[in-house]
């Protein structure tokens, strides 16, 4: 079995940034990643915002040939905007939507509104079985004041989590997609080290493509440059990880990104560069032991590091709940002496009215949209606020559980 001849994979990843109706030249780019897919003949193209699904169907019909299987996850009320073309069989398909992803009143960033998931595709490839995660979690808009950081460190160890308890059956693991990290960020750290994924650009043997690897840079002509200022070569947060079980290892033989445009283009694909992977997977002479009781002491300071952000999180949670159900209790009281007033002139009191009547109106309406909105506001940040205990409690038990194995050993 060892002589079996080294299986070679190339995977193409995209953030499309097709966003019906606001992207730049969507229907343009969509053709032209269409007419690239179908002449490199990709083992698997892992797509992330491809938000319309007549853009997908569109795509699915001009690749039907070259990939014959593929999906699209839906999820929130626009999608997941997550989608794979494979030239492979899928033989099954699961998607999980994070707990936590953002806020519904954001309307200018509106990833509330995506359903931001991973999905999973359990896909047969010359007899080995790999389980491909395709994945976009929740944007960075302000780095040095991170509203959303808590959001992504949940969806970070969520994905780790959930890759962790999907992949026993795996002989390959592959993650790809926009993970909205930098490479040093706690979150991709986390779901390295938890899951044992290796990036693609880190131990890659042979690289071509923009400096360090970036997949957001000011040579494209649709990132917006002012927030690009204080990184002038650009950001990487578009990443191909991947890992080897049990009887086969994976290696990267090559990583390609785009640089500003589609090659041999005027225009690029997106906003975001795309990342091309060759990667070799070998059969091991022998099984890979378990390394179940193996524990890296790093993994514990990464953990740690990961349930304070988490903890910050959810002090600012439960701030926003006092916040919203003391407005509601305010909203209230008014109503209530609105309608004591209202009651003691039908009763007869012939107490002056203090407002004109359609100014008491008015103020009854708005108290009551108040009280409405502090509401619905109250209810979602509780259940953000029971979110953020419940992931601290399982990074809590996951600590003690590492400590343990530290002190055994």
């Amino acid at each position: 079995m060892d002589t079996d001849p080294p299986l070679q994979l190339r995977v193409f990843d995209l953030n499309c940034w097709a966003i019906r109706y606001l992207s730049k030249l969507r229907q343009e780019r969509i053709g032209l990643i269409g007419d690239t897919l179908s002449q490199e003949g990709f083992d698997l193209a892992l797509l992330q915002e491809v938000w319309s699904e007549r853009d997908y169907c569109e795509l699915k019909q001009k690749l039907t040939a070259p990939y014959p299987y593929s999906h699209y996850f839906k999820s929130g009320v626009i999608g997941s905007g997550l989608c794979v073309f494979s030239r492979y069989p899928i033989l099954d398909t699961f998607l999980y939507q994070y707990s936590l992803n953002g806020y519904p009143y954001m309307l200018q960033h509106g990833d509330w509104f995506c359903g931001k998931a991973v999905g999973l595709l359990v896909i047969k490839i010359c007899g080995i079985i790999c389980h491909v995660y395709v994945t976009h979690l929740h944007a960075e808009y302000c780095r040095d004041k991170d509203a959303y950081l808590p959001h992504r460190v949940v969806q970070a160890w969520e994905l780790a989590q959930f890759i962790q308890h999907t992949s026993k059956g795996a002989d390959v693991v592959l993650l790809g997609g926009d993970l909205n990290m930098h490479p040093g960020d706690v979150g991709i750290r986390l779901l390295r080290d938890w899951t044992g994924l290796r990036d693609s650009f880190a131990d890659t043997e042979r690289f071509e493509g923009c400096e360090d690897g970036c997949t957001l840079v000011p040579a494209n002509c649709f990132t917006v440059k002012e927030e690009l200022q204080p990184f002038p070569l650009g950001i990487r947060i578009d990443y191909i990880l991947y890992k080897g079980l049990s009887h086969f290892v994976v290696k990267c033989d090559s990583l390609v990104t785009t640089m500003g445009t589609a090659p041999g283009k005027s225009i690029p694909y997106s906003d975001h560069e795309a990342v091309t992977a060759t990667l070799c997977v070998k059969r091991r002479e022998e099984a890979k032991a378990s390394s179940g009781s193996a524990v890296e002491p790093g993994l514990v300071d990464v953990v740690n590091e990961a349930r304070t952000e988490v903890r910050v999180g959810l002090h600012a949670a439960e701030h926003q709940r006092y916040s919203n159900g003391r407005m509601a209790i305010l909203a209230l009281l008014l109503l209530l002496l609105q309608a004591a007033m209202g009651l003691s002139s039908l009763v007869g009191w012939d107490s002056p009215q203090p407002f004109p009547k359609f100014s008491f109106s008015l103020l009854s309406l708005l108290a009551t949209v108040v009280l409405l909105l502090s509401m619905v506001l109250y209810v979602f940040h509780t259940i953000e606020v029971r979110m953020l205990q419940g992931t601290e409690e399982q990074m809590r038990l996951a600590l003690q559980a590492l400590q343990d194995k530290l002190s055994s050993v």
